[in-house]
């Protein structure tokens, strides 16, 4: 097993964000005149499901970890290749994203903040194979997360949807580089 330290943790937050940076922008930009108040809750929302995702994937990785530890790098870097890979495919493809959501509803709200924490599960679960302490992980990522969301709806609203998709790009190459930083450490 190898050990996490706090860059390759914060790095992993960035990267896990940006699917919330990308929606906060469409949002920003398909919403105007939304309150302080209404829009506060987006953040979080997003923030704690990172966080509670990432959580639930590492008691799931926990379970197994003992079945599988000599071959769990090559299990970390394949997720978050994965994660990565699609972040960046979906970076391509024009499939109908949220800007026609309503986030005044709260249905609308967890259901956004559920998909773009899918890959926080998969992250953590590459945890699991590693040496991390995952309320620090999971406490970084919800706060990295709730920040990078609340600058994406800022951003937004001056800067469009161009951002967004790069936003996605970057964060599926992060992920990407993080998981074979992860195998080079452990077979070198």
């Amino acid at each position: 097993m190898s050990e996490v330290d706090f860059s390759t943790i914060l790095i992993t937050a960035i990267g896990l964000s940006a699917d919330c940076f990308a929606v906060a922008l469409s949002i920003s930009i398909s919403q105007q005149g939304l309150s302080f108040r209404k829009f506060i809750r987006f953040p979080l929302a997003f923030g704690l499901f990172q966080a509670i995702m990432l959580l639930i994937g590492w008691l799931a990785g926990r379970t197994i970890v003992g079945l599988i530890s000599s071959y769990d790098h090559w299990i970390a870097f394949g997720l978050l290749g994965i994660i990565g890979g699609r972040m960046i495919w979906e970076s391509f493809h024009d499939e109908e994203r949220s800007t026609d959501k309503d986030i005044d509803k709260w249905f609308t709200l967890l259901a956004l903040a559920v998909a773009t924490s899918i890959d926080s599960l998969a992250a953590g679960l590459s945890y699991a194979f590693l040496k991390v302490d995952i309320l620090f992980a999971a406490i970084t990522t919800g706060m990295a997360t709730f920040i990078i969301t609340f600058i994406g709806y800022f951003i937004g609203k001056r800067v469009g949807a161009l951002v967004g998709k790069r936003a996605e790009m970057a964060g599926g190459i992060i992920l990407i580089l993080i998981g074979l930083r992860i195998l080079l450490v452990h077979i070198l």
